[in-house]
């Protein structure tokens, strides 16, 4: 069966090919702010939910027979801010000062469709929550960090699986889905739509 990830995110595909999945990586070009814009006051949840769904779609649309699975993270503070990826070391510095000893949430939103002879025949989608707890970098752990580049493109500015890992005290909840893919949660939408795990293996 042709397993399609519709995420640039390399994060997203090491976690689905060390589950034994191998996709197919096709990026949806999605305009998040376009998507987000089209949304009337939505929460949190419904919204890395709708975007999730808009990156699937837009796989889908080009696809004949296959599983696409699209995913969206954001964190949300214990200010009720929901904070996307940084773009900029001066973002992502100030969100690591206002996180540091605190904890967020960050959620990832998850769609999969089933598609046969080219239209989407079935649909499933939901939201993974997790807590995540930081630690307190010091100023020249942070700029070490900044500098690598890696907080940048990333939900939240930080990585529990790369450089950002050494300043994640804990995590309450499913560790793969803030690596950026819950394997439990993709598991029971894929059963949603009729597709064992098995049968993409």
């Amino acid at each position: 069966m042709r397993f399609v990830l519709a995420s640039a995110s390399p994060a997203r595909l090491t976690v689905l090919r060390n589950a034994g999945v191998e996709p197919v990586v096709r990026v949806s070009g999605v305009d998040e702010d376009a998507v987000a814009a089209a949304l009337t006051d939505p929460k949190p949840t419904e919204l890395v939910t709708a975007l999730a769904v808009a990156k699937a779609e837009a796989i889908a649309a080009d696809e004949r027979d296959a599983v696409v699975v699209g995913c969206d993270s954001m964190l949300l503070t214990p200010d009720g801010a929901v904070e996307g990826k940084p773009g900029t070391a001066d973002v992502a510095r100030e969100r690591w000062r206002r996180m540091a000893g605190r904890a967020g949430t960050l959620l990832t939103g998850h769609a999969v469709l089933r598609v046969v002879d080219g239209r989407v025949v079935d649909r499933a989608a939901d939201h993974e929550a997790t807590v995540v707890r930081f630690g307190t970098p010091t100023d020249a752990e942070l700029e070490a960090y900044l500098a690598s580049g890696e907080p940048l493109g990333v939900a939240g500015a930080f990585t529990l699986d790369g450089r950002g890992g050494w300043f994640v005290e804990g995590i309450e909840g499913d560790p793969s889905s803030v690596i950026g893919i819950s394997l439990p949660l993709t598991r029971r939408l894929l059963a949603g739509i009729g597709v064992g795990v098995s049968d993409i293996w």
